[in-house]
């Protein structure tokens, strides 16, 4: 008896029958390779498609399957006959996942995650362009931010000092950086360089997909004698806090906007039974903020302070009335 689970099993089952009504007449031997299993496991998993159907699962309502010899014909569907689609929330749950695979310090085979995440990527924007109610999964990178994170990883490896040019999203300011790795961490889906920072003479904590740039000096990673990676947590609570002298606002993110919780680090997220959040998170640059909510538009409530969100309407005033001027 085969000790193959469920889970491997299930998603074979349901993309067999469509693989199948492509291909009429196909040779057993064939078939079982396309999947990468035996010949007695296809025929174990043609024999239990016999038995699934529709409702009644009497005849005519179950899967029917011809043999000639040792080649195999789907007589008929009972429905099967598209591949599994996924919903716009299924996809941008399973892109996420796996952008954090990827990320993952120690994965051997980042090529092939990439490969499935493009495809899931490319599948779910076109299908958000067709239909209204999916969601286009837009998790992608510029070659730039690839190339820079190639070097990081690689200096780590190697245990080499880093000169790094990065983006601080509290302060919506881009600055270079020289430190010394101390290791990787994945916390919260996000992979971040733990390094002791020169400038700041203290460790910090540097996300992967926010540096721009990475140059790897001609000198070893050599951080203090006292500096000391800090420990992590069960559930990585507390090991990324914000400055608690920066501002604080309280937000109600609708569903599409609810990427900001996961992007930006917050003080408290409540999801809602929407799919939005109520959130709050701190910010150095006022100006930086407005810009933000400007761009969310009405996709987020300011809930408090008020005066943030008076900032952010007299400045879509200014806009119209400069677009107006044009």
């Amino acid at each position: 008896m085969s000790a193959e689970g469920v889970a491997d099993r299930l998603p074979r089952l349901l993309t067999l029958v469509p693989w199948l009504l492509a291909r009429p007449g196909v040779p057993v031997a064939e078939a079982a390779a396309e999947f990468g299993i035996t010949e007695t496991q296809l025929r174990r998993d043609l024999e239990l498609l016999w038995m699934c159907g529709l409702p009644g699962y009497g005849p005519g309502d179950l899967v029917d399957l011809s043999f000639e010899g040792d080649t195999v014909t789907v007589v008929y569907d009972a429905g099967l006959s598209r591949p599994l689609r996924l919903s716009g929330p299924e996809a941008a749950t399973l892109a996420v996942a796996l952008r954090a695979l990827a990320d993952a310090p120690g994965v051997a085979d980042t090529d092939a995650v990439q490969r499935a995440l493009a495809k899931i990527e490319q599948a779910s924007g076109a299908a958000g362009a067709a239909e209204p109610d999916t969601v286009a999964v837009g998790l992608g990178r510029t070659p730039g931010n690839a190339r820079a994170e190639a070097v990081v990883r690689d200096a780590v490896a190697r245990h080499r000092a880093l000169r790094l040019t990065y983006y601080s999203a509290s302060r919506d300011a881009v600055g270079r950086r020289d430190v010394d790795p101390m290791r990787l961490l994945l916390v919260d889906g996000s992979t971040y360089l733990e390094a002791w920072c020169r400038r700041a003479e203290g460790v910090r904590m540097f996300r992967l997909d926010r540096v721009d740039d990475a140059e790897v000096l001609d000198e070893p990673s050599s951080p203090p004698d006292d500096a000391a990676v800090r420990e992590v947590p069960a559930d990585a609570s507390g090991l990324l806090t914000p400055d608690p002298g920066q501002q604080l606002v309280a937000l109600r993110l609708a569903p599409t906007a609810r990427w900001v919780a996961e992007y930006y680090p917050m003080e408290e997220v409540l999801a809602d039974d929407d799919g939005g959040a109520r959130v709050q998170m701190r910010y150095g640059d006022r100006a930086w903020m407005v810009r933000l909510l400007l761009g969310l538009g009405d996709a987020v409530e300011i809930l408090w302070p008020t005066d943030l969100a008076a900032a952010r309407a007299d400045r879509a005033r200014e806009a119209l009335a400069a677009y107006g001027a044009a």
